[in-house]
């Protein structure tokens, strides 16, 4: 009699118990050895999806004040890219916005609402996963920003060099598969990335 209560209490409660996990990332943004801003990074895990937030807030001065968000959200069905969605915006102003949408056989991307691109390739690794996942035997990545496919050079000692189709180099550093530093070229800006201790 006990055990058919409990399985009509679990049964009938709210509670979501499918499989499911949370990781999240936080980064100091450093430019001239201050911090001018921050970047927030969640890797969420639901059933067979896998969903990536980031979000990055610089207040800097370059002549004037400049500030810069950057907004990803990116979702992985099956271990393969399903969507990414990234807006850029310059002192509140739309700066960048690029849609990735896998749809039938194919990925449509639009950037900046200009004629959309088809991309047969099927994507499994992006730029937003440097944070979470160290990309040992990776040799190129999507860029969730460009809609373009970027190379990853090893460099050894766990750094690795990521070369975007404009021949811009960003550095990522890894200890213990962790993303801990970063020295990223953001094309208005260059500054490093430091990862906070949890």
């Amino acid at each position: 009699m006990i055990w058919n209560l409990i399985i009509i209490y679990f049964l009938l409660s709210p509670w979501d118990i499918s499989n499911s996990s949370d990781t999240t990332l936080q980064f100091d943004i450093i430019l001239h050895n201050k911090v001018i801003g921050n970047l927030k990074s969640s890797q969420t895990t639901k059933d067979d999806t896998i969903y990536y937030r980031s979000e990055t807030h610089i207040n800097t001065r370059v002549i004037k004040d400049i500030q810069v968000n950057y907004t990803f959200d990116v979702a992985f069905k099956n271990s393969l890219l399903k969507r990414a969605n990234v807006n850029i915006t310059i002192n509140d102003k739309p700066h960048a916005q690029t849609n990735t949408k896998w749809e039938h056989t194919a990925y449509k991307i639009v950037k900046n609402d200009d004629r959309e691109k088809i991309l047969k390739d099927s994507i499994s690794y992006t730029t937003i996963q440097l944070f979470f996942q160290e990309p040992i035997n990776i040799n190129s990545c999507y860029s969730e920003q460009d809609g373009s496919f970027n190379t990853i050079v090893p460099m050894g000692n766990h750094s690795y060099k990521k070369i975007n189709s404009k021949g811009k180099e960003n550095m990522y550093y890894y200890k213990h598969g962790f993303l801990k530093k970063a020295t990223i070229d953001g094309g208005l800006i260059s500054f490093e990335m430091i990862a906070r201790e949890q």
